[in-house]
């Protein structure tokens, strides 16, 4: 009887024997096989973004050369992302065909567009160009800093500004001199 849990244990081990190293290379294998499902997704990823991104080319060719707004490239990483600008840009949704324009603000990220589609990620994407090339004009209107290019008015209204402030400022110091030279006495 006591022999007997020996044997089935050693018939046990003689079937299969569990060897670590044996182990480890099947989780290399399974490690490896899946790695090369992930690279397949992610060169399917770009694949598409490239796709996008000459759909983009007619739309950047129209955009003047002294506007350097726009830096628009393709970058690899864990989530591949085609840039249109610092702080926007397309990246591939969930099921890795969707695309989905974003940007990026202080408040978190905004979902400007998100599409099947390349044409209407497009018209998303002239949408904005369209609106950031608005904001800069904005931003680039200013008011001359220079006095000769201000207008007569404003030349006339700042002279009679001066005069007056320099009128009220004697002014100012006579009644200073008088009420000290009266409290003296």
């Amino acid at each position: 009887m006591s022999d007997a849990p020996n044997s089935a244990s050693r018939g046990a081990g003689h079937s299969r024997p569990v060897r670590l190293r044996d182990a480890l290379r099947q989780a290399r294998i399974e490690a490896a096989d899946r790695t090369g499902v992930v690279v397949d997704l992610r060169d399917a990823e770009v694949a598409r973004l490239e796709i996008l991104n000459e759909a983009l080319d007619a739309l950047f060719a129209q955009v003047p050369d002294n506007i350097d707004l726009f830096d628009r490239g393709i970058s690899q990483g864990d989530t591949p992302r085609l840039w249109i600008d610092v702080v926007a840009h397309i990246m591939m949704g969930r099921d890795k065909r969707m695309y989905r324009f974003v940007q990026d603000s202080r408040f978190g990220r905004i979902v400007l567009a998100e599409s099947h589609d390349v044409a209407k990620v497009v018209d998303a994407v002239t949408d904005y160009v369209a609106r950031r090339m608005i904001e800069r004009e904005h931003a680039m209107v200013t008011v001359p800093l220079i006095p000769s290019a201000a207008p007569v008015p404003t030349r006339r209204r700042a002279v009679w500004n001066f005069v007056f402030g320099f009128l009220a400022g004697v002014a100012a110091l006579f009644a200073l001199a008088l009420f000290a030279s009266l409290r003296n006495l």
